[in-house]
């Protein structure tokens, strides 16, 4: 029987993501009862080390991208989008309020603050906010510089004091945006999400009233009026998206145009960092955009929240996050068992005193260990088959009955399912390269690190990983479509335990991103299902074999690529120029509502191609059903 598949959460939350996966079936992890890798998915809400995505087995998934503190940092997230504008003009980076980081931009600012003080005739306000602080801790709002007050790294914005109302009311949009892969970037948009009100009505003679000019949910919750009826709003401080839909349709707005600004403000936000992430195809990442409308229905960004906050607070949070996390599972695209780690890992399900499991492994470790201290760390390939040989031998004797092919089928229990042929052979292959490289510490591990442990699970965990390269090489693994402590309504709080950011332990360089690299296709991994995934669209490939991912997984939509040219403009160096002008004539259409005569030249070119004989379907974020963008077009 193929074993149920298991999740390890941090510090034992969130409590959202445990309840949604027991449902489905999985098995929480106990370190006491399962080996250190026997997991399917690790969750956590801080960031993981550089060794764990190193470490990373072909069935194990983590829930968060290395370096991607350059958006979800406020001051790195300022100085990213500050470089694109530079690179790539003020006409498409013009969501971002002017920003500046004190104290080293404390001079600039200060021009500017005096600037706009003699050339406005009306007030101008700033918002002041802590680099690295989440839930709104240490925000406040001045007019007056003599009010600029802080004893720590912060980030000084233009407030947007024209927000859009409603009922009096200030409000921000929550996006929930899951990053299935950086390398091509592969981006999915959730269709419902949160609309977070303030509690009492905006006013700006009032701007140490965090109640009325902050919309967290952790300050909010705790304010007077959080019960009682707010207008149009009601009690609490919450919507979902669809509520929201509704208040659009009774304005007199291009609803379309709006979401396509906020799907633009998603992309061209990630496009940022896109090309500094480390690939790692066993990554899934979930986003908060925090996005702020105008009264002119301007969306501006204002922060790109690391772990979004998985509490359940009131009924708005139970109906959209509850399906949120079950859809970020399903983008991982497990079924309910997982044959490639059982075949690795098989266990008996109840451990009894008198039985314990035979791990072939550990006499061989055992003599080698011995060998390597008697002979000065010296070996040969002809003495390796010999020892394994002798281990076998010496385990039959201890145990008396125990036959050569009952320590086979035990040895095989810590390897993929493939044919015993290839066992062997890929054994004596392993064994001839790994085991003595490692033992003999002539080689680093390229794999490891220089700071893994070399210990048993070491060995074990370096000897199966090349047995998988090998295995997948030669096809015995197929391949399918696979690719916050959440007490947070922005950024995870570093640990004050000292565990290190990942950004700060890769440098910059091509070696570090060679070593997360996998040699397949980002959203491909080797296949570890029994069953067909379940609400997945079926992956497309075009008449050039490029694989095109599903436009729709539950309620996430595919936002990037949203046609062939970025399809094509992503799949190997990642070409911003293409993508920034096919964000612009794709808005372009929509703004003139002529699309279906706008068609850019590449598109022309696909289209005419005789090879291109499937349509890529994508759908236009937003609305609630969602229509074909070329439908979209058309219709207009």
């Amino acid at each position: 029987m193929a074993a149920s598949l298991v999740f390890r959460l941090h510090d034992r939350g969130p409590e959202l993501v445990r309840e949604v996966l027991l449902e489905r079936g999985w098995e929480e992890y106990n370190e006491g009862e399962r080996e250190e890798e026997d997991w399917n998915l690790y969750w956590r809400g801080s960031s993981f080390q550089t060794s764990q995505y190193h470490n990373l087995l072909p069935w194990q998934r983590l829930n968060h991208h290395p370096k991607t503190v350059g958006i979800t940092r406020k001051d790195c997230l300022a100085r990213n989008l500050r470089r694109m504008k530079a690179t790539f003009g003020s006409a498409l980076y013009d969501f971002s309020p002017t920003t500046f980081i004190l104290p080293n931009d404390y001079t600039c600012f200060l021009a500017e603050y005096n600037r706009l003080r003699l050339a406005r005739g009306t007030s101008v306000y700033w918002i002041v906010k802590p680099v690295d602080l989440s839930r709104g801790r240490g925000i406040f709002i001045f007019e007056d510089i003599k009010d600029l007050v802080y004893d720590c790294s912060v980030v000084i914005q233009r407030y947007i004091s024209s927000s859009l109302l409603i009922s009096g009311y200030k409000f921000d949009l929550r996006i929930y945006v899951c990053v299935k892969s950086f390398h091509p970037l592969t981006v999915y948009i959730h269709q419902e999400g949160l609309v977070r009100f303030a509690t009492e009505k905006f006013n700006l003679s009032s701007l140490h009233n965090l109640y009325a000019h902050l919309t967290n949910t952790s300050i909010n919750k705790f304010g007077p009026f959080y019960k009682t009826e707010k207008g149009r709003v009601g009690r609490g401080c919450k919507w979902t998206m669809s509520k929201f839909r509704h208040f659009l349709h009774s304005q007199q707005i291009n609803e379309l145009l709006l979401w396509q600004r906020i799907n633009n403000i998603v992309t061209l936000t990630l496009l940022a960092i896109a090309t500094s992430v480390p690939s790692c195809p066993n990554c899934v990442e979930l986003f908060g955009f925090d996005i702020l409308i105008d009264a002119k229905f301007k969306p501006w960004l204002l922060e790109v929240n690391y772990s979004p906050a998985l509490t359940l607070d009131c009924q708005a949070d139970i109906s959209v996050k509850k399906k949120l996390v079950s859809d970020v599972i399903d983008m991982m695209n497990y079924t309910l068992t997982d044959s490639l780690r059982d075949g690795a890992y098989r266990k008996h399900r109840y451990k009894q005193p008198c039985f314990k499991a035979i791990h072939p492994s550990a006499p061989v470790l055992s003599t080698l260990n011995h060998q390597k201290k008697k002979r000065g760390n010296k070996g040969s390939h002809t003495q390796i088959l010999p020892l394994l040989k002798t281990s076998h031998q010496s385990e039959k004797t201890k145990r008396g009955k125990l036959k050569q092919r009952d320590l086979e089928a035990n040895y095989q229990r810590c390897l993929p399912p493939v044919e015993l042929s290839k066992i062997r052979e890929a054994r004596c292959r392993i064994i001839n390269t790994s085991a003595i490289k490692l033992h003999t510490n002539q080689t680093p591990n390229p794999i490891l690190g220089q700071d893994s442990r070399t210990n048993e699970s070491a060995l074990n965990r370096q000897s199966r990983q090349p047995l998988v390269s090998y295995l997948m090489n030669n096809g015995s693994l197929y391949r399918s479509d696979v690719t916050n402590h959440d007490n947070t309504e922005t950024e995870a709080e570093r640990q004050c335990s000292g565990e290190t950011d990942v950004s700060s332990l890769i440098p910059d360089t091509q070696e570090s991103e060679e070593a997360f690299t996998r040699p397949a296709a980002s959203w491909k991994l080797p296949n570890i299902y029994s069953t067909k995934p379940v609400r997945i669209t079926a992956e497309k490939t075009t008449g050039n074999g490029q694989h095109i991912p599903p436009v729709k997984v539950g309620d996430f939509i595919r936002t990037f690529p949203f046609n062939r040219a970025t399809l094509k403009a992503s799949q190997h160096e990642l070409d911003i120029r293409t993508v920034l002008q096919e964000i612009q004539s794709l808005t372009g259409q929509l703004v003139l509502g002529k699309g279906h005569k706008m068609k850019s030249r590449r598109e022309e070119k696909v289209t005419a191609d005789k090879d291109a004989d499937t349509d890529f379907d994508s759908l236009l974020w937003g609305p609630k059903d969602p229509p074909l963008i070329s439908q979209c077009f058309k219709s207009t």
